[in-house]
């Protein structure tokens, strides 16, 4: 053996005689999500797989894009409005810088996603709202895209599949927003009295005037598990009625208790139940 080999540095730990390095599971170096239900950290990788569904059943919140790409066909959305977004019609104190940090923030123009897709190789038309973006509120812009929709699925015979999850209408926008009730119901009106089916999914939390206009207007109202659906908020309602609510008061299992939905589907199972409605209507269409 040469000499200099003696006076040569170690390249790695088995030329230093010790111990190989530890090398840490990929999943140890990954940002993780505490389930408010069981307490259960997941690494965000493995919610994505599983359509961000702790394994206690409680389903995370999850964005429009999302959504949408678990919910249709590959490859089968196509956008429609994508370029309509809200203004500070009222000169609401801070609108305008929060929609702009929102927009930023969210990566999307408005609270809803419209477009055309197919489910289970039935078209349909779509709508999915984002949490992410002031948590779905109701605006001018979000009431306006849903109208157009139900336009567009009457004139092209297309059933319509609504995603919901809204605090309610956008206080920013005041009576403007609260006109968008009466403007969706009509043409979601409109859409049925052409014989054509609207499938609603709530997802948590659906609240205030979306859950008073178009999330209870569809023909099958499906909601995810656990959601909250309601009108007024919990805290409100026992401040008013001077009473202690039941457990689970506004949850969906008690909602379909009460007969106000009509089934509650988990997340992994909701394409094949969508794609089941939507080929026995075009069945008997």
């Amino acid at each position: 053996m040469a000499l200099d080999a003696f006076f040569k540095k170690p390249r790695n730990e088995l030329e230093k005689g010790g111990r190989p390095p530890v090398v840490r599971a990929e999943t140890e170096y990954e940002m993780s999500e505490k389930c408010p239900e069981c307490g259960t950290e997941t690494p965000l990788s493995l919610l994505w797989e599983n359509l961000h569904v702790c394994r206690c059943g409680h389903c995370f919140r999850m964005n429009s894009r999302q959504r949408i790409r678990f919910l249709t066909d590959k490859d089968s959305f196509t956008e429609l409005w994508g370029d309509m977004e809200s203004v500070d019609l009222l000169n609401f104190p801070g609108y305008k810088n929060k929609l702009e940090s929102i927009r930023a923030q969210a990566r999307e123009k408005e609270a809803v996603i419209c477009g055309e897709a197919s489910v289970g190789g039935v078209p349909c038309a779509l709508f999915v709202m984002e949490p992410y973006f002031m948590m779905g509120s109701m605006g001018t812009v979000v009431g306006e895209k849903i109208t157009k929709l139900f336009e567009y699925a009457a004139e092209k015979r297309l059933p319509v599949i609504g995603c919901t999850v809204s605090g309610g209408a956008r206080m920013q926008e005041g009576i403007l927003s609260l006109m968008q009730m009466a403007k969706t119901s009509g043409a979601i009106k409109r859409h049925s009295d052409c014989g054509l089916l609207y499938i609603t999914v709530i997802t948590d939390p659906t609240t205030g005037g979306v859950t008073a206009s178009f999330a209870m207007e569809g023909d099958v109202i499906i909601a995810e598990p656990g959601a909250t659906i309601g009108f007024a908020g919990a805290r409100l309602v026992e401040q008013t009625v001077r009473k202690k609510l039941p457990a689970g008061f506004q949850k969906a299992e008690t909602t379909l208790e009460h007969g106000f939905i009509d089934m509650i589907v988990p997340r992994s199972e909701q394409r094949r139940i969508i794609g089941t409605l939507l080929a026995m209507h075009r069945a008997h269409a």
